[in-house]
């Protein structure tokens, strides 16, 4: 895990030094929407063909925006990104690929230049059920089972509008399992038969939204949080990045990765045997349209 944290914080330091040239302003009283969203596709057709393989058709929609407003010295920045994905095969049939739903928000009233003092709140969940495939007659997971929230107090930077580093040293982790099945299993860190887990720890979140070329940008989130028990030093991460690549008015092609690691998520054997957290990774890379707003 210390290698996943000096890794992203690497990251998200270079981001910042970008930040530094590129600052997208706020605009005083006014509401400001922005964002991006689109639908990516692919499709492989085999006839006859020697080498092997099979008909697929895989799509995935997307959404990634923000709505911000400034007062004064009050800051309002609310994020939220979807995300929702599909593939077939004659083999294996309709599997699902990716479902995100992630929404946070922030109040912040300025202490300085670039300082603020912040209140924030999140929730992430999927849309549908999940399941460990090619195995479909037990899910793993469905809308709110798991959700994750994080409720915190702390203290913002802001040195360009595209650029923040949140420190929390009071935040509480709340763990969601709105599902029989899935509660009686002890998922996701909850004790068997219960649907809910609090913890109380250290928070931090960083973000960046940069125009690394022409016609390609990148937005990229990470979050850690680490709690304040015996587990103190195993630090829960995760980390989203975005990058747009557009190809003329109407085509883009996007490339979405998340990272993650959640000490209270254990994983399984072929026989069902329990073992410890591992680090999740999920790539989608795909072309379709796009719209920035």
């Amino acid at each position: 895990m210390k290698r996943i944290f000096l890794t992203v914080a690497l990251a998200m330091g270079s981001l910042a030094g970008y930040s530094q040239t590129d600052d997208k302003g706020y605009e005083e009283g006014k509401w400001v929407l922005k964002g991006i969203t689109g639908i990516n596709m692919s499709q492989t057709a085999v006839s006859n063909w020697s080498a092997g393989g099979e008909n697929s058709f895989a799509g995935n929609a997307y959404l990634n925006g923000s709505l911000t407003h400034k007062s004064g010295n009050w800051l309002w920045i609310s994020n939220l990104g979807l995300d929702y994905g599909l593939t077939k095969t004659k083999s294996q049939g309709v599997q699902k690929t990716s479902d995100k739903i992630a929404f946070s928000t922030q109040l912040g009233y300025q202490a300085s230049e670039k300082w603020y003092y912040t209140a924030m709140a999140d929730l992430n969940t999927q849309f549908y059920k999940g399941y460990n495939y090619p195995d479909k007659s037990h899910y793993i997971s469905k809308f709110f089972a798991p959700a994750y929230s994080n409720i915190s107090l702390g203290m913002d930077f802001r040195p360009k509008s595209n650029y923040s580093l949140y420190l929390s040293p009071i935040a509480g982790k709340l763990t969601f399992v709105e599902d029989d099945y899935l509660s009686k299993e002890g998922a996701f860190g909850v004790d068997p038969g219960d649907r809910f887990r609090a913890e109380i720890g250290a928070y931090i979140k960083a973000k960046a939204e940069q125009k690394i070329m022409e016609n390609v940008n990148l937005i990229t989130s990470v979050d850690f949080f680490t709690p304040y028990d015996k587990q103190f030093g195993n630090v829960d991460v995760n980390w989203d990045v975005l990058i747009n690549m557009k190809i003329n008015k109407y085509l883009s092609a996007t490339l979405n990765t998340t990272l993650k690691y959640d000490n209270d998520v254990k994983t399984f054997n072929d026989e069902g045997e329990k073992h410890g957290a591992k680090v999740q990774f999920k790539e989608v890379l795909g072309i379709g349209v796009a719209y920035n707003f």
